[in-house]
């Protein structure tokens, strides 16, 4: 009940913001002027789910005037457009209410989930407000938008709960359906290989029975087969293996121009790309590595030892894969939200001052990502 009651005035809170800025709001490619909160809600990529929602995938891929890939519904995951398809058939109901309400519900699970985690790890108090950060957190505008990441944070709060708990076998379906929801098989695969080799390592103080290691081991390698799936299926249905890539690199025209992927290459270039817009050019590779360097230094600090090591291994591994596939522009800020276990570190000072403070920059996080990404004003470069 007290989460659910945190839930509550974190909805009220970013729901009166997102009514102030859809007040401000002026003629966009999505909207008209001063669109209501439902309307408020679809824009940006909310466009591309509805549109898997009702239409599905392209059995052919569009091309532009240069003949590369241009962008399309392959890069949008199945998960909550299949829900929202499922409801909608259900009910009778159109797209924009269901979007919503899908959205606003799963964030609720994923708020009373991730206290769930937090307590295996952490104090009652203590996870009561980690999960308040959780609800007030600068980008929770998300949780109640038409996109797939409260479905995906739902999903990923019990996955890292069974995985705590080690209940590998239940732990199958989750994974199978958090990789088609958003891009995090591979990362979880990884943090599972990291897990079996911790547990091999100290199987003298704790037992590690062949039997686990062999479940363990079989759910890491389903978990990369399902990272692999949709790229598979893309190559499937439109007869290009690189469909799925392809259609990923056509969000990065707009900045660098058409690029093969190469792992890890994205944040060098990304990196000169912003250098050179905010006149820091030589200076930019090197803060990329210290920004790198000191979130590893991070996780070794005594708060966030203190989450355990399966929590750290997630976080590691997601880095990693944010780091070898995503080009960083204002999207990588949505891209940050399942690091959402770190907040349990961030949640353990106790004072009363620090706790205000730290909720009321969450608030104020919300404005400013509210106006930077997702409030559109005039020619918009900042997708959120």
């Amino acid at each position: 009940m007290r989460v659910l009651a945190v839930w509550v005035v974190s909805r009220v809170v970013t729901t009166m913001l997102m009514l102030l800025f859809a007040s401000w709001q002026e003629k966009n490619p999505w909207t008209g002027p001063r669109p209501g909160l439902l309307a408020f809600s679809q824009l940006w990529d909310s466009v591309w789910y509805h549109i898997v929602a009702v239409s599905g995938y392209p059995s052919v891929l569009p091309r532009g005037a240069d003949g590369h890939v241009a962008e399309n519904a392959w890069a949008f995951l199945p998960g909550y457009p299949a829900v929202s398809r499922l409801v909608m058939t259900v009910t009778g109901l159109p797209w924009e209410p269901v979007s919503v309400f899908l959205s606003v519900a799963f964030s609720l699970g994923a708020a009373l989930m991730a206290y769930r985690l937090f307590r295996l790890i952490l104090p009652a108090g203590t996870s009561l407000f980690a999960v308040t950060l959780f609800c007030f957190a600068p980008l929770s505008p998300l949780y109640q938008v038409a996109y797939a990441e409260s479905m995906h944070l739902f999903l990923l709060a019990l996955a890292l709960y069974l995985l705590v708990r080690r209940r590998y076998w239940l732990l199958f379906p989750v994974v199978a359906v958090m990789a088609l929801t958003r891009p995090s098989g591979l990362a979880f695969a990884l943090a599972l290989g990291l897990h079996i080799v911790h547990r091999v390592v100290t199987r003298a103080r704790d037992p590690f029975p062949l039997a686990d290691g062999v479940l363990a081991s079989a759910l890491a390698l389903f978990s990369l087969a399902m990272g692999l799936a949709w790229p598979l299926l893309a190559w499937v249905v439109t007869g290009s293996a690189s469909a799925y890539t392809d259609t990923e690199l056509a969000w990065r025209v707009p900045y660098i121009g058409y690029t093969e992927l190469m792992p890890f290459a994205a944040w060098i270039q990304g990196a000169q790309f912003w250098g050179a817009q905010w006149g820091i050019g030589l200076f930019a590779v090197p803060l990329l590595f210290l920004a790198v360097g000191l979130f590893a230094v991070f996780l070794f600090i005594p708060p966030v030892r203190r989450l355990g090591v399966d929590l750290r291994f997630w976080s590691a591994s997601y880095a990693v894969y944010l780091l070898a596939v995503f080009f960083p522009q204002s999207s990588t800020f949505r891209l940050l939200v399942p690091l959402f276990p770190l907040l349990g570190a961030v949640a353990q000072p106790r004072s009363p001052v620090y706790r205000v403070a730290i909720v009321a920059l969450c608030i104020a996080g919300q404005v400013g990502w509210l106006y930077a990404c997702w409030w559109v004003n005039g020619y918009d470069w900042t997708p959120p």
